[in-house]
């Protein structure tokens, strides 16, 4: 058993306790908890949080540590089974005091929790495995703990303290929205990802990189979830934060955001839970795409750039244009309706290449543009 003295906090996400551990006792149980993939009756589950630990990073770490002017100010997070944790009060205003241990189930062994499988790391798995590799066990570090939460809020949090750092793959805070229990606009979009890569109509069934990086046992991948959902996000929502949180507060969105219809295209579609409408047209419009340019489409390798990054933002960014040529109130726009528009397209299947349309920006930008000249569509 561990006994920390600790402060509890209140914010809105709800309670937490914050004490000084030492790296050895906050190692002794804390699992490292990587997300990695398990494959099952042909589907991909993924399980975890954290992301796969960075070798070079470590030894940075487990250097610095070592020297006189260490210091880590801010918390590692973890999370602790609640059948493993108890708080207690003490004499002294503020202060409780935690007690960790290790859960046995007699009646079925297989449910027991060995202590060093008590807790998991949210944040901060680098720094400990460096303090590990130190040897440095009587380095103490702030904790925050998290007693009793389920996965959804495991991967929220985590979520939250790195979207926004540029050292975590977004492809992988992305998919971590899937374990949340209530809606939003990038639970949306990473369920929509989900299915445009598995389903067999789909133009992208097997060529999505799920979390960035290339799926073991799978060719042909050449687009990175965080791509997908960044191209499909804003015509959903212009605030996704803001969005997220009235999920979570109220579980509905404004009607009178309607209004904003030829710049948020699916908001409608998400706000009345048709999600499926949203897939829908995705897989019309890029079904009409493969159609136009078969050769191109079923290309994978190095230089072909319709089915890759440049050309997936330049047809997404005239996705909107398109639609609305078509359309003047939410609704699924059928897949001939689509080609109707790309069929006064002249590039030919050869054309999508990386010397015509050059990597990055300016590459995407141009095949906006030309689609834009060549269908007649109005830019918006």
């Amino acid at each position: 058993m561990i006994s920390i003295p600790v402060f509890q906090i209140s914010q809105p996400v709800g309670d937490f306790f914050v004490g000084v551990m030492r790296a050895d006792h906050l190692l002794s149980i804390c699992k490292f908890d990587y997300r990695r993939m398990l494959y099952s009756s042909g589907y991909i589950d993924f399980l975890g949080i954290q992301r796969e630990l960075n070798n070079k990073r470590i030894k940075e770490i487990r250097d610095y540590v070592k020297t006189m002017d260490a210091c880590f100010p801010t918390s590692v997070v973890i999370s602790i089974d609640e059948k493993c944790a108890r708080v207690e009060d003490t004499d002294v205003v503020g202060v409780k005091i935690l007690k960790i241990f290790e859960y046995i189930d007699k009646d079925q062994p297989e449910l027991s929790i060995k202590l060093e499988e008590v807790a998991s790391i949210i944040d901060g798995q680098h720094r400990l495995k460096g303090l590990e590799e130190a040897q440095k066990d009587d380095f103490e570090v702030t904790v925050s703990m998290f007693i009793g939460v389920d996965d959804a809020t495991d991967a929220m949090l985590f979520s939250i303290v790195n979207l926004a750092q540029t050292k975590v793959n977004r492809s992988l805070v992305y998919d971590l929205f899937s374990l949340a229990r209530s809606r939003s606009p990038e639970k949306t979009c990473h369920e929509i990802v989900v299915a445009l890569d598995r389903m067999d109509e789909s133009p992208f069934k097997g060529r999505i990189k799920r979390l960035g990086v290339a799926t073991e046992g799978r060719f042909g991948e050449t687009l990175s979830q965080a791509t997908v959902v960044k191209g499909i996000l804003p015509y959903i929502t212009n605030d996704p934060l803001a969005d997220r949180d009235r999920g979570r507060r109220f579980g509905f969105w404004d009607e009178s955001l309607t209004r904003d219809f030829k710049k948020r295209i699916f908001y409608e579609f998400f706000r009345k839970n048709e999600d499926e409408k949203i897939l829908n047209n995705l897989l019309n419009y890029f079904n009409a795409i493969r159609a136009k340019w078969p050769d191109a489409w079923a290309r994978t390798g190095t230089g072909n750039i319709i089915n890759r990054t440049n050309g997936f933002n330049g047809f997404i960014r005239f996705l909107r244009p398109a639609y609305l040529s078509l359309t003047t109130e939410p609704r699924v726009v059928s897949r001939n309706d689509f080609a109707q528009v790309f069929d006064k397209v002249r590039l030919k299947d050869d054309d999508f290449n990386s010397s015509r349309f050059l990597p990055g920006t300016s590459g995407s930008t141009l095949l906006f543009h030309t689609l834009i000249e060549q269908s007649r569509v109005a830019p918006g």
